[in-house]
């Protein structure tokens, strides 16, 4: 990883890894994590109880995010941002931050099998049966059919991790 301001974005299957690897790329200088899971838990407690409240509640936090994440990357601070790059629509909506604030960008793809991502999801509930909203392997199927992979049409510079 270079010096470069840059802003880090998280594309990958639920439980592939995602959270993980954006802890580790914050470990570097004058970088910061944002971890929506957790804005979202201490936001708006005990309200997320469908994807259709996860969503809406997403686009609200995003919409209070986005102008302090260009203002941090203005300022020469990196960001890793642990919010969903799942789908094309969402990665357009992250792509206006590094835009706006002119900073470079790297779009992680964390690729890993649907049985992994499972495997890892049940690790995780063990673990941590309060962390996520959305925690079963219905869940998972649900959400997972609406991700798409990054392709190079969109423009992102992708690390394939």
């Amino acid at each position: 990883m270079t010096n470069e301001t840059t802003l880090h974005l998280m594309c990958g299957k639920m439980a592939s890894g995602k959270s993980t690897l954006a802890t580790s790329l914050a470990k570097n200088n004058k970088t910061i994590l944002i971890v929506e899971d957790e804005w979202l838990s201490k936001l708006y407690p005990d309200e997320i109880k469908s994807i259709r409240d996860y969503i809406n509640y997403s686009s609200r936090l995003h919409n209070i995010i986005k102008p302090h994440v260009v203002t941090l990357l203005k300022e020469g601070i990196s960001v890793v941002l642990d919010f969903p790059a799942n789908t094309t629509k969402q990665r357009n909506k992250l792509r206006i931050i590094f835009e706006q604030a002119n900073a470079a960008h790297t779009l992680h793809y964390v690729e890993a099998s649907n049985t992994k991502c499972k495997q890892q999801l049940m690790k995780r509930n063990q673990s941590s049966p309060d962390q996520m909203a959305f925690t079963t392997e219905e869940e998972f199927d649900t959400i997972n059919q609406y991700f798409q992979a990054p392709s190079d049409a969109e423009n992102f510079f992708i690390i394939r991790h």
